[in-house]
């Protein structure tokens, strides 16, 4: 058990335990986009906020959602670590270094995580906090037309303080009653400043993934020559590429078309 315990207290311990959150906030991400996704369906938020309503209500989804943040909590703790440690030692390099593109992104690891940290602690309270510890969400009804499939929407009061949502079926309609996240995306997506720093995250995200990615599988040792440029391409095109270009444009196309 000491010998557990002084591994991964020592530097690599600290580095295994970063690419191993590392890795799991990389597979959270991917989930993330796809149900942010739902923000361009044409269908009054219906989509998004009964994918909001799901993550917030399905316990399993829950317990992983405490996984996230308490893995949040520990990559950055260790990143402060590490980089307070690094700035005292003499930096040892990776027996497989990274290419020259990745070196600004590797020197300002810190500063682009602190960026990240910033990011997801407004937007965290702006929406999660919000929506599930707070009245600051206000909620709306969803009417199906089973005959049809078309979907009217309305503003929704509940008639009791504690209602958190409802799915029932009346004369061949289906009756859906959530909190209208999508409502408040609108308004946190009509402030200039908001979309302007939620686009400098999302920046700063694709430079962090675009070293972060390829030092986890580095660091636990994953390093072969057949499979280093399926690697090197993942963290390239998806992880710095097309995950952060898809959180960008949430708020860019919602300031231009729905402000």
């Amino acid at each position: 058990m000491s010998e557990f315990k002084e591994t991964f207290n020592s530097s690599l311990g600290k580095k295994l335990i970063m690419a191993l959150t590392g890795l799991f906030l990389c597979t959270f991400l991917i989930v993330h986009v796809g149900g942010n996704l739902l923000l361009f369906k044409h269908d009054d938020g219906f989509a998004f906020n009964v994918y909001a309503n799901f993550l917030t209500h399905f316990p399993p989804i829950e317990v992983i959602a405490y996984l996230l943040y308490l893995s949040i909590l520990v990559h950055t703790v260790y990143a402060i670590v590490l980089t307070r440690k690094n700035r005292k030692a003499r930096p040892v390099g990776y027996a497989v270094t990274a290419g020259d593109n990745a070196k600004w992104q590797s020197r300002n690891m810190g500063l682009l995580g602190s960026i990240l940290f910033l990011f997801i602690v407004i937007h965290m309270s702006d929406f999660w906090y919000n929506y599930k510890y707070t009245d600051n969400v206000a909620f709306k009804e969803y009417r199906t037309d089973l005959s049809t499939g078309i979907t009217q929407s309305v503003e929704y009061v509940p008639a009791t303080p504690k209602f958190e949502n409802s799915v029932t079926t009346e004369n061949n309609f289906e009756i859906v009653r959530v909190k209208d996240l999508h409502e408040r995306v609108k308004g946190s997506f009509s402030n200039v400043w908001y979309v302007i720093f939620y686009v400098l995250a999302m920046l700063a995200i694709s430079f962090h993934l675009r070293h972060g990615f390829q030092s986890a599988f580095r660091t636990l040792g994953w390093v072969h020559k057949k499979y280093t440029p399926i690697v090197q391409f993942v963290g390239t095109w998806l992880f710095a590429v097309i995950i952060p270009l898809c959180f960008a444009l949430m708020p860019i196309v919602y300031y231009f078309t729905k402000s």
